[in-house]
């Protein structure tokens, strides 16, 4: 895993992944266009609550996370073999974002009735195969760059950004499959819901909880990887 060879070949089944991803995206997407249109509901908020559930935008950044490191990585120089701080980070945060989507999703969502629109072999690119392409990425990757524990910072920060924006969004828009006066990409975020908004503050604090400690343990796996190949590279005395 040493050689030449494997960072090559790493970049290659890198490249794959995105594809994959990026055809379950774009399948999921025209389907769900295609059923508003056939049902008459309002293409422009279906389009904008389409890019608003997380496992849409964390697949987006695992996508551009990877082609990012597959361009660096045929365009570096060939005395770096780390990736930049960039890439990294959005490597990190890509990781982080879709181990949460994944376990969330098999452990607490899975069984739950199915919108119209649902496509069953890309909702399993978007749950299943991300998720774990992510994760064997972050521990055996010939190339991921160690991160100073600041960057949890900046892994939250996408996070943080979406439930604001998700909260104050839900009471502005009319449900285009329902006509109810709301709209929420997720039940536990609703506050019209059983618990109201102390469930909902619940759930928000358990999230930001979950990502701090993911993200803690995505940068501590990759200091401690790179600490171990640089042992590995020290010779003996």
């Amino acid at each position: 895993m040493r050689t030449r060879t494997w960072p090559t070949v790493w970049s290659a089944l890198r490249l794959v992944a995105a594809a994959v991803i990026m055809t379950a995206l774009v399948g999921q997407f025209v389907t769900t266009i295609r059923t508003a249109i056939s049902n008459d509901r309002d293409v422009p908020t279906t389009i904008a609550n389409f890019f608003s559930f997380f496992t849409i935008l964390s697949n987006i950044v695992g996508v551009l996370a990877l082609l990012g490191a597959v361009i660096w990585f045929w365009m570096r120089p060939h005395h770096e073999d780390r990736e930049p701080a960039g890439v990294a980070v959005a490597l990190a945060s890509a990781t982080t974002f879709l181990v949460i989507t994944g376990v969330v999703y098999n452990l607490l969502l899975r069984g739950y009735p199915t919108a119209d629109d649902h496509v069953a072999w890309a909702n399993e690119i978007l749950h299943v195969v991300a998720p774990l392409f992510l994760l064997i990425d972050l521990l055996v990757a010939p190339t991921r760059r160690a991160l100073p524990w600041r960057s949890v910072l900046a892994v939250l920060t996408v996070p943080i950004i979406w439930i604001a924006y998700t909260l104050l969004r839900g009471p502005l828009i009319t449900n285009p499959s329902t006509g109810v006066p709301f709209w929420y990409p997720y039940p536990f975020l609703n506050p019209n819901g059983v618990n109201g908004w102390g469930g909902v503050v619940a759930y928000v604090v358990g999230i930001a909880i979950t990502f701090a400690i993911v993200a803690t343990v995505v940068v501590w796996v990759g200091r401690l990887r790179a600490r171990s190949l640089s042992a590995a590279k020290t010779p003996a005395r």
